[in-house]
């Protein structure tokens, strides 16, 4: 085995060491990451390189300019020998990261926190023809379908047979002539027509239409044999099959769909939300906007910010930026409910994420938020309260949303107070869309 195959054992065994998702989310560099690959550190396995011996100790070697001596002493290296371009020791190197696209992170985080998210495709984009699974009355003659012809004349005779002996005994009963035998027959559920009656009745003769008294006494002493019985005694002689039993055996249409999301990421940047706050909204939002991208065919991101207002800023921008205003967190929704009117629901995934510390202006959850939540369609709307060492006062947000909308099932509520939470938040919002995604 060389030094190649030593090297891709070690990253190999560097990537099965990668730090867990959990502790990477919840304390690593987010930011070196971009939307569609995920660097995740590796807890560093030292590859195998030379080194010189820094002692200064003799040895045998090749000497400077000319040819070598036999026993020639060799002194340590100079200052600078060993850092050219590919020498050990050169700073970062490609194994100290393990890079994985949002499709891997996602399996990988499915596996993490025991989920099964499938989301649904809404767009068709293609119809193709399947296998002839499909059956209609009209179609070429070639697609005729014998089995379901068969079957649906067998069951009209199966259901229009009739113990056609035990109806001519009845004939037979005193004073009864076709229509009383009729109006009895119809009463026993045997399905013979009135005219099949008074033919059958003009051929018995008169001295054999007073036989029974009463259909009483016919009864006690005519047997009546089954449809089954019949067949069985006589097989079955045919089938009647009708024009409209005809079935013609048709492709069936599938239509491929591509599941397309659009996810509205929402911050507070008001003044109240200092740098821990944003940077746990971070960690929270991140993940997330990963963790869909690897799910979805096409995904795409707005992200709106706002304080008393709302604007749309780009994603560079989202996580950094900051206001000194007050806070009015419907006007944010406004804004999300106008941007998808671009992206109807029967088309498009929608997932609407704000995440703030729960501050807002009076009244404004109550009256504006929470009726704008229940207006805009969507897959999930998650509320992630982000308030370190626990809930303000005046920070009702959350409990208010949680209150008004906590039994419907598309909406979550979380609070991370600190690294450790993130997990468990994520879980939560992910974990509401797994058991939504399996009603719809």
């Amino acid at each position: 085995m060389g030094l190649r195959d030593d090297i891709d054992r070690f990253r190999e065994v560097g990537d099965q060491r990668r730090q867990d998702l959990e502790e990477f989310i919840s304390y690593g560099d987010l930011g070196g990451s971009r939307p569609d690959q995920v660097k995740i550190p590796v807890k560093i396995v030292d590859l195998p390189e030379f080194s010189y011996d820094k002692r200064s100790m003799g040895g045998v070697g090749q000497g400077q300019g000319g040819t070598p001596q036999p026993g020639q002493p060799v002194g340590p290296p100079q200052p600078g020998e060993g850092d050219e371009d590919g020498d050990p020791g050169e700073e970062g190197a490609d194994h100290e990261y393990y890079e994985m696209d949002p499709e891997e992170f996602a399996e990988e985080l499915d596996e993490e926190l025991g989920l099964d998210l499938e989301p649904k495709g809404k767009r068709v984009v293609e119809e193709v023809e399947g296998d002839f699974t499909d059956v209609t009355k009209v179609g070429p003659k070639g697609t005729l379908d014998f089995e379901e012809l068969f079957k649906r004349g067998l069951k009209r005779k199966l259901a229009m047979d009739f113990d056609d002996e035990y109806i001519r005994e009845a004939l037979k009963v005193e004073g009864k002539g076709p229509r009383a035998v009729f109006e009895w027959a119809r009463g026993e559920r045997i399905p013979v027509s009135f005219a099949w009656i008074e033919e059958a009745y003009n051929e018995i003769p008169a001295e054999e239409r007073t036989k029974w008294s009463t259909f009483e006494e016919f009864e006690d002493n005519v047997e009546r044999t089954t449809v089954g019985q019949r067949i069985r005694r006589d097989g079955l002689k045919e089938i009647p099959f009708r024009r409209e039993d005809e079935r013609y055996r048709h492709p069936e249409i599938i239509e491929k769909k591509e599941r397309n999301v659009v996810v509205i990421n929402i911050r507070d940047v008001s003044g109240s939300m200092r740098e821990q706050k944003r940077e746990l909204v971070e960690r929270t939002l991140t993940p997330l906007d990963w963790y869909l991208t690897g799910k979805y065919d096409n995904a795409e991101f707005h992200y709106i910010a706002h304080d008393a207002d709302a604007w749309e800023v780009d994603r560079g921008e989202f996580f950094g930026i900051r206001s000194g205003g007050g806070t009015r967190i419907s006007s944010a929704y406004e804004l999300a409910a106008e941007i998808l009117e671009e992206y109807p629901f029967s088309e498009w995934n929608r997932y609407v994420f704000a995440a703030g510390d729960s501050e807002n202006s009076s009244n404004d959850t109550k009256d504006r938020v929470v009726p704008l939540i229940r207006e805009i369609p969507a897959n999930l709307h998650a509320y992630v309260e982000t308030q370190p060492g626990g809930t303000a006062i005046n920070a009702t947000h959350a409990e208010e949303v949680e209150r008004a909308l906590g039994s419907a099932g598309n909406v979550a509520v979380t609070r991370v107070t600190g690294p450790d939470d993130v997990i468990e938040a994520i879980y939560e919002i992910l974990s509401t869309e797994d058991a939504e995604s399996d009603s719809q």
